[in-house]
């Protein structure tokens, strides 16, 4: 499994490098949506940690893009928002999982498998 965080906050980003280094992964990173979609999609078995406040194409639009692919990989979203709050905006949010700013690392860690 790869994981890719897409963070424009450079503080978040390298915490969630360093903890999921930590951990035992091999985090790569992305400053915007744009430079993750440039790449190849991730595969069905990797995971993307996408906040939804990005500059440019948001976190909504990259959620979106991968549910397109033929298997989609597991995502997990992050905001400053609240979970009940996204779902009333987006309600495809309500099944995933959402882990709220400031980020719980033990609340990261037990969403990894």
């Amino acid at each position: 499994m790869r994981i890719h965080i897409i963070e424009d906050d450079l503080a978040v980003s390298d915490a969630l490098a360093t903890v999921l280094s930590v951990l035992g992964h091999a985090p790569l990173c992305y400053p915007d949506a744009e430079s993750f979609l440039a790449k190849p999609a991730p595969a069905s078995e990797d995971l993307v940690i996408v906040d939804l406040g990005l500059p440019g194409i948001g976190g909504e639009e990259v959620v979106r893009r991968l549910e397109l692919n033929a298997e989609p990989p597991r995502v997990i979203v992050i905001s400053g928002h609240s979970k009940s709050k996204l779902e009333r905006k987006l309600p495809q949010f309500a099944s995933m999982t959402v882990l709220r700013k400031p980020l719980s690392f033990p609340a990261l860690a037990e969403h990894l498998n």
